[in-house]
């Protein structure tokens, strides 16, 4: 899936509802540019998702074609596409900290988590000097603001939601997340340890996918999360991906389940983390 899926099909989507707009009017594109005091091939670059609206030009576009009472809906309907697609560098800009404390209400609220890493321990089960190990290793490469203490607190007490509220847990890591070096020997231990105790809490599901396991049906894949069936979020080389397209969803959701099937669960899954742990001592 290209990182910018999701955003050009919802910049298409827009598109073609601001052109129902101005046919219901009875009004061509020329027209409207005309009225609206642009070039011609504005309308058509907008109507076909190449160009973004801003706010004045969704004003002007239902103004012109006597659709006013849309144009706050619309506009609502532009910062959320802008919003589907962030930079870290621009998400990051005011440190680690906000960043862990910008999703905690999208935590709070979802009740049905599932999730899928290749390379790390998922952020509900890590213990702090797991997190402490990532987020300073992401400071430096990243140049931010230091404020990773701050960020870990952030990052534990959003743990809680594991042990309060309704909320369910199914999460997928691949075999070999559990040899890769997040710090030192110690932390690993810490970390493996912790993921044998957390992985009994009734509210989560962890399931291992070994090494071994048949690839054939299923490509690689990035690791992604799926909150409830609302959106899915994936963390990317330079940006932070935001998912809404139902159908979009649902490949997620396929994905997710196809996964599932490899991985082991219960006393299959311990003992692969018991193997890890005594590889640590190797």
């Amino acid at each position: 899936m290209s990182s910018s899926s999701s955003v050009q099909q919802a910049k298409q989507a827009l598109g073609q509802r601001l052109r129902e707009i101005r046919k219901d009017a009875g009004i061509t594109a020329r027209e409207l540019a005309h009225r609206a005091g642009w070039h011609e091939s504005k309308c058509s670059r907008i109507e076909h998702g190449r160009t973004p609206p801003s706010d004045a030009d969704i004003r002007a576009w239902t103004l012109h074609c006597g659709a006013v009472n849309q144009t706050e809906d619309l506009i609502a309907t532009i910062r959320g596409i802008e919003g589907m697609y962030v930079e870290w560098r621009r998400l990051e800009r005011a440190g680690l900290k906000r960043v862990q404390e910008s999703v905690v209400p999208l935590f709070e609220r979802t009740r049905k988590f599932r999730a899928y890493s290749s390379w790390l321990i998922p952020g509900p089960l890590q213990t702090a000097a797991y997190t402490r190990s990532l987020l300073k290793a992401t400071a430096k490469r990243r140049g931010l603001a230091e404020d990773v203490e701050e960020a870990v607190q952030v990052r534990v007490a959003r743990q809680r939601v594991l042990y309060e509220g309704n909320h369910q847990f199914a999460l997928l890591v691949e075999e070999s997340t559990l040899r890769k070096m997040i710090g030192d020997g110690e932390v690993m231990a810490g970390q493996l340890g912790h993921l044998i105790s957390v992985a009994s809490l009734p509210s989560i599901s962890l399931g291992i996918i070994p090494d071994v396991a048949d690839r054939s049906a299923i490509p690689p894949v990035e690791d992604f999360w799926i909150f409830d069936d609302a959106q899915v979020n994936v963390e990317l080389v330079s940006a932070y991906l935001t998912v809404t397209q139902p159908h979009e969803i649902n490949l997620y959701a396929q994905t997710f389940t196809m996964l599932a099937g490899l991985a082991v669960y219960g006393a299959k899954a311990r003992s692969l983390v018991t193997t890890a742990i005594n590889a640590l001592d190797e």
